[in-house]
């Protein structure tokens, strides 16, 4: 019985012969607009300059807004770290893993190093995404669970399984660099605790893990072909579990794209709090609310005309793979220590929508983050499970509140705007592209240049130099 990296490398085999649907063509074009949209908007953030300067080796590949060209290694580690930094990445749902923001810099990277083909470079960014997406169905929530990043660690896998797609390699080959990838996969969830960086660093590590574990498989070095099931492997290790649902990995692999449903984000924070967030600017501007009508000012902002102090308490409905991390310690959630860590709160992402609206990237402001209204109205923020919930299968809202007169206003989403039931358009991605390059301080003729680019990428080799500082 062939491992499952052998049966995955079959599959990637078989898949190359035949035809990428075009839609499948479309979604990866937004996603390199979106993840380098992404990526200029960071390129003046800390943690993006840290990343850059702590890497010694330079090179021929780009960083996308940076004038310093890097080794390949290096490029992907810096545009996977800038396009994951602010959370505003695509998702899979069910997973959830973000994808793009590990195969895209991964590779890019490899498609500089080895001035890859544009039909390859579509084909090694689908099996790359499709791997971390199937990955993330052989055992749901269990790597959440064990304390580990789904994003980071099978994102090494994904990228290994893309960039030895692009470059035509073996079978032989592309199993042991799936091997060599599980052995450098790696991504613990304790930045939770404080809000700190590292989340940040997870899928460009990933993405430069991915490509040095195809260098080396290249060059001989081998793996272990049970990496995914062995008693010491992947699922072991990662998910704290010893069998999988593998056909969910391998199976029909090549005839069906389930990355051709990956969602894109309208707001720059964890997935999941997004329809909290629909919700929550539905009750804030729906006309004949009492939210939406004349207050005396207090904690009234660019969004609503709310009166907070009308509110006695808000109440959201959730499921209960959510609570450990955008729920709990509900006291730190109510008030993020920092702003990146109210990314991933819950009450903050609604209290913010409710008197200011659109959550975008000036959301996550360390002035917003103690803005004495938002928390306020935040610690008012608290949740029930309902185990009947959908999640992973779907992303859900609800926000029941009740007002100090008695009234109750509710809003639910069943569903995730930006996914499978409501994508978003390629006009839409294209204007959050302009939008993160304003904000990076690129001109209009370079954002347009990408856009340009995005529409041949995979037609030639590409060249990113333009693209530099």
């Amino acid at each position: 019985m062939s491992a499952v990296a052998e049966s995955l490398a079959g599959a990637v085999a078989r898949a190359r012969g035949k035809a990428l649907p075009a839609a499948l063509r479309a979604t990866f074009e937004m996603m390199l607009i979106d993840i380098a949209g992404l990526c200029v908007a960071a390129r003046g953030a800390g943690y993006v300059r840290a990343a850059i300067d702590s890497w010694e080796a330079s090179g021929g590949a780009t960083a996308i807004g940076h004038a310093r060209a890097l080794d390949a290694a290096g490029a992907a580690f810096v545009n996977g770290t800038a396009a994951h930094g602010e959370d505003f990445d695509d998702t899979f749902e069910g997973g959830p893993v973000h994808s793009g923001v590990v195969i895209v810099p991964a590779l890019l990277a490899a498609a500089e190093r080895h001035r890859i083909a544009g039909t390859d470079l579509l084909f090694g960014m689908a099996v790359g995404a499709e791997v971390m997406c199937r990955g993330s169905l052989v055992a749901p929530k269990r790597i959440h669970q064990a304390g580990f990043h789904p994003t980071a660690v099978l994102g090494a896998m994904g990228a290994a399984a893309g960039i030895a797609a692009a470059l035509r390699a073996d079978e032989k080959t592309f199993a042991s660099a799936q091997g060599i990838a599980g052995s450098m996969a790696s991504g613990l969830i304790e930045y939770l605790a404080e809000g700190t960086s590292t989340k940040r660093m997870h899928p460009g590590w990933a993405a430069q893990s991915g490509l040095r574990a195809v260098e080396l498989a290249r060059a001989g070095f081998d793996g272990p072909r049970t990496v995914w099931e062995g008693a010491h492997g992947f699922l072991h290790g990662f998910a704290h579990a010893a069998d999988g649902a593998w056909e969910r990995l391998t199976g029909d692999f090549g005839e069906r794209w389930v990355a051709q449903t990956i969602a894109f984000k309208p707001y720059a924070c964890g997935t999941m709090i997004h329809p909290y967030i629909d919700c929550a600017r539905r009750l804030s501007l729906s006309p004949g609310s009492p939210l939406g009508q004349g207050s005396n000012g207090r904690g009234t902002g660019r969004g609503s005309t709310m009166n907070v102090d009308d509110i006695a308490s808000i109440e959201c409905d959730t499921a209960e793979g959510i609570v450990h991390r955008l729920w709990e310690p509900l006291a730190v959630k109510q008030r993020p220590p920092t702003a990146y860590a109210a990314k991933f709160s819950v009450p903050y992402c609604v209290a913010y929508a409710l008197l200011r609206g659109a959550v975008g990237l000036d959301a996550f402001t360390e002035e917003n983050a103690r803005d004495p209204a938002i928390i306020a109205l935040a610690q008012k923020v608290r949740y029930r499970v309902d185990p009947a919930n959908p999640y992973p299968d779907e992303y859900t809202g609800h926000v029941r509140i009740t007002m100090k007169d008695g009234r109750v206003l509710e809003e639910r989403q069943p569903h995730l705007r930006g996914g499978h039931h409501e994508p978003l358009t390629r006009a839409d991605v294209e204007e959050k592209f302009r939008g993160n390059c304003a904000h990076g301080g690129w001109d209009a003729a370079r954002t347009e240049a990408w856009l340009a680019l995005a529409r041949r990428a995979f037609d030639a080799p590409i060249d990113l130099a333009p693209f530099r500082g």
